[in-house]
């Protein structure tokens, strides 16, 4: 009996579901074993960009090693389609105070357009009761840029 292997897919279709996508996982190099945590993203066409509290394991593990795997996927309910992309590189956390502005202003922009709970807000080191707009205001989370991609693997259901 035959494997059937699942079909990559190309850079123009791994780049459309990075786009319309804003929930990833990111693995860390833990101690023994990775530490994976989901983040919401924000993609200006070249880099992604991740808010990460200023607490917890994940901070832990990013200053002990940057490199990390970001996935990020889309599947019917059913999984009778799915796609995945796995982007290998490192994390950099970004101290310029106007590229800072420019990412936290895209991820209110993400939560209004998308409509997301302001329960998010928990996630990103603000009150859900915040408006989404603070994110921007205040300087409550580090922002991370994915960089020094070596990897991607993208693949889809047949």
């Amino acid at each position: 009996m035959d494997i059937i292997k699942i079909p990559r897919v190309d850079k123009v279709e791994y780049d459309k579901l990075i786009e319309k996508g804003y929930i990833c996982r990111i693995a860390f190099q833990g101690e023994k074993y990775p530490y994976i945590a989901p983040f919401l993203y924000v993609f200006d066409g070249s880099f992604l960009y991740f808010l990460s509290t200023k607490y917890g394991k994940k901070i832990e593990y990013f200053r002990k090693s940057p490199y990390a795997s970001v996935e990020i996927e889309k599947f019917t309910k059913d999984l009778s389609s799915y796609t995945f992309v796995t982007l290998q590189g490192y994390l950099e956390e970004v101290h310029d105070s106007i590229e800072k502005k420019i990412i936290r202003d895209k991820f209110v922009d993400l939560i209004v357009e998308r409509n997301l709970s302001c329960n998010i807000l928990a996630a990103l080191g603000h009150s859900p009761f915040d408006p989404p707009v603070a994110i921007a205001e205040e300087d409550r989370s580090i922002v991370w840029k994915l960089v020094g991609v070596k990897d991607i693997v993208s693949l889809k259901n047949l």
